[in-house]
């Protein structure tokens, strides 16, 4: 910890004691408009902190600093831990592996991106301008691939920088929360705005078209999908234990939100299951020829969608069909929800619009309710009131 004086030509800066600068050789002692700086080191970094023109204020704030150090209370600062973002994740990946079911899907290939960014920074040196950073980047990115027709590149959106924002931002808050770092920059840091999100979905003319398309092993995943809704994570995972054909219900447990649902089996998808060869070495009843979950079937899903001619459709998207076609007949949003095992009814809401006459519907009850002839002239009748005159007089 020493005090520094600055040249006010070459702004070289040294030691109080020097009589000429060390770079220009200024004459020190006779110069009037000379800074002086405090030098010391904090949390394993060197910080010079400038004063100003009192030597004599420097002096003081130097002394001050030293007892406040001798005494523990440096600015009353905690002493933060030096740990590199890159090291960290290490940390973290353990954490997600063990506490995020889709930890492998949804945030192995953010967090090495975020990483890669970042490199060798130290978590206490990311700033909400290190990230804006980040954010205007991945934006531009964006913008280039859209722009570019010829690119057979994967299409990002908005969305997408938003869900590696918010895996950054939660890492930070573990970081907090295991003392590595104080404070979580991402907080101050606007997302995108999103869309409802996409909503694809086939009519049953091509649903009936694509399970016809589909190869023997892949054909009664695709049933299970359109007739339950269920996630392509729940159907792969799905035991015989979870079903019961006795009272036709399938029990979904490791759902995405956390809680158990049960989905009802209509009579197509009953008979479906029933006709699956069981693997005694296997409790899935979507398995691979050595018992394991049947996860690897995106090739024969495009070339099933290809025989049906069908464009610009995700496996994910048969969940949608299935809501989708579910609203078109009349069924109410709560009932789809639960079906769904959607948490808020938000996530719901965005189907309403296929059902555009079920406000009209829902007035309609107060007909019935207030005795109205539903085929009568739709005229308004005005029925006179008498008023009641005031007993009191002006």
């Amino acid at each position: 910890m020493a005090l520094l004086v600055e040249c006010p030509r070459c702004k070289c800066k040294q030691s109080t004691k020097a009589k000429y600068c060390n770079g220009c050789r200024l004459d020190l002692k006779n110069s009037q408009d000379k800074i002086f700086y405090i030098d010391y080191y904090h949390n394993g970094r060197r910080v010079r902190e400038k004063i100003g023109t009192s030597k004599t204020l420097a002096e003081t704030t130097l002394r001050k600093m030293k007892v406040e150090i001798a005494e523990g209370k440096y600015l009353d600062k905690k002493k933060v831990v030096r740990v590199r973002l890159k090291d960290f994740a290490v940390e973290y990946r353990k954490w997600a592996e063990l506490n995020n079911k889709s930890y492998k899907k949804s945030k192995a290939w953010i967090i090495e991106r975020l990483v890669g960014y970042f490199e060798e920074k130290l978590l206490s040196e990311i700033t909400s301008w290190h990230v804006e950073k980040y954010k205007a980047m991945r934006k531009e990115e964006i913008l280039k691939r859209q722009n570019d027709k010829t690119s057979d590149i994967k299409q990002i959106s908005m969305a997408t920088v938003n869900r590696e924002l918010a895996c950054l931002q939660h890492m930070f808050s573990k970081g907090i929360e295991w003392g590595k770092v104080e404070s979580n920059p991402v907080s101050k840091v606007k997302f995108f705005k999103e869309s409802n999100g996409r909503l694809r979905y086939l009519l049953p003319g091509e649903i009936i078209l694509l399970i016809d398309c589909c190869p023997p092993q892949l054909k009664p995943i695709v049933i299970t999908a359109v007739c339950t809704g269920l996630r392509k994570g729940e159907i792969v995972y799905l035991k015989w234990d979870d079903i019961d054909f006795r009272n036709r219900v399938i029990y979904i447990g490791n759902t995405k939100n956390g809680e158990k649902r049960e989905v009802p089996m209509n009579d197509y998808l009953t008979e479906t299951l029933k006709s699956i060869r069981r693997n005694d070495k296997s409790p899935y009843v979507f398995c691979d020829e050595k018992g394991k979950p049947y996860y690897g079937f995106h090739k024969s899903f495009a070339t099933a969608l290809k025989k049906a001619g069908i464009k610009d459709f995700r496996f994910h998207d048969l969940r949608h069909s299935f809501a989708s076609n579910l609203v078109m007949e009349g069924i109410d949003l709560a009932t789809v929800r639960e079906l769904l095992g959607h948490k808020s009814i938000e996530m719901t809401l965005r189907y309403s619009y296929l059902s555009p006459n079920h406000k009209a519907k829902a007035v309609k009850v107060m007909d019935s309710l207030m005795g109205m002839d539903t085929n009568m002239d739709t005229k308004l009748i005005l029925t006179e009131v008498p008023v009641q005159k005031s007993a009191m007089k002006s």
